[in-house]
């Protein structure tokens, strides 16, 4: 499995351009003044995107890529959510057949959107980890071609483009700091940062009570541990072998927070950037404010990876205004 480089991001924002528009990168001095330390704050505005997440940049990469022979075939994926909508929404604009596999009991929000896409929708198992068991046996059985949550060169240069789109209009950024489940997106950020502007520091995150990533990244190797999070874009039990060789060869630090750390901050963003972020794309925040004294003075990027939060998430987040 090759490492995608910076020419197949350039590549990808190729494919992708008669199909996505960029999304914006903002301030806001409120979200400013709640972190403090001097801290300039950007927030990357991924919850703008057709399936509200920026896992639809993977996708269209990778089935414009496609040739009509594997299209043929159909794609079959696993996810919690924003993987299986990328896939879903890339599947219809390339009329090709989609089967996405999540856990019993998926965000309805995200499962909704993934049938009213026109793919087929199954149910297995009680977490990402076994979904994905599922779908391995289930995409041979079907001769579809299976699609990684991670593992897919195309699906993390696809994805890198937001952060070409970044450093294109903050050149001088100092940190980026992006939520990991499989770790596609903090993969991209790393290869786009060290191509384009060494300088910039990319920082990881992710729940405490899913550190799988985590862990791998600070053993060298892809480990396995217990899968617990309320945020479901970062749930996942175990490394992965392209993102981890990836992250190893360029992240910068890796940080981990409590899951109410993360609704704190969805509530921030709701209240002083008017932005509705669901938990794992809060999370990049929850980092800020823990580690915001070691960035004093600097301009950080905090990746607003989704908005796809249901009504009970919500309603969870807004709980944290009388307890945060």
């Amino acid at each position: 499995m090759h490492s995608p480089t910076i020419s197949d991001v350039f590549r990808a924002r190729r494919l992708q351009r008669a199909h996505l528009s960029p999304t914006p990168l903002l301030s806001y001095p409120a979200l400013d003044a709640a972190v403090g330390a001097s801290v300039r704050v950007l927030v990357k505005h991924e919850n703008l995107q057709p399936t509200g997440a920026f896992k639809v940049r993977g996708g269209v990469t990778l089935l414009a890529a496609m040739d009509p022979d594997e299209r043929a075939r159909g794609v079959l994926g696993y996810s919690t959510g924003n993987h299986a909508q990328s896939l879903a929404y890339a599947a219809a604009r390339f009329h090709v057949p989609c089967t996405i596999v999540m856990p019993e009991n998926p965000n309805p929000l995200k499962a909704e959107a993934v049938r009213r896409l026109g793919a087929e929708l199954v149910e297995s198992g009680a977490d990402f980890d076994a979904a994905r068991r599922h779908a391995e046996q289930l995409a041979p059985r079907r001769g579809m071609r299976l699609v990684s949550a991670a593992n897919e060169p195309d699906l993390i240069s696809g994805v890198a483009t937001a952060y070409l789109e970044i450093l294109e209009q903050e050149p001088d950024l100092d940190t980026i700091i992006v939520p990991v489940g499989g770790g596609s997106g903090a993969a991209a950020a790393c290869l786009v940062a060290a191509a384009i502007s060494p300088r910039c520091r990319v920082i990881a995150v992710q729940s405490r009570d899913s550190p799988a990533a985590h862990d791998s990244w600070r053993a060298g190797r892809c480990v396995e541990r217990p899968n617990n999070t309320r945020a479901e874009g970062l749930a996942t039990g175990s490394g992965f072998e392209l993102t981890q060789r990836l992250l190893r060869d360029h992240l910068a630090d890796f940080v981990l927070v409590d899951d109410d750390d993360i609704r704190w901050a969805q509530w921030l963003l709701m209240r002083d950037a008017r932005t509705v972020a669901e938990s794992a794309a809060a999370a990049p925040l929850a980092a800020l404010l823990a580690v915001r004294d070691g960035l004093a003075g600097r301009r950080v990027a905090v990746m607003c990876t989704g908005g796809n939060a249901g009504e009970t998430e919500l309603r969870a987040c807004l709980s944290a205004t009388t307890s945060g």
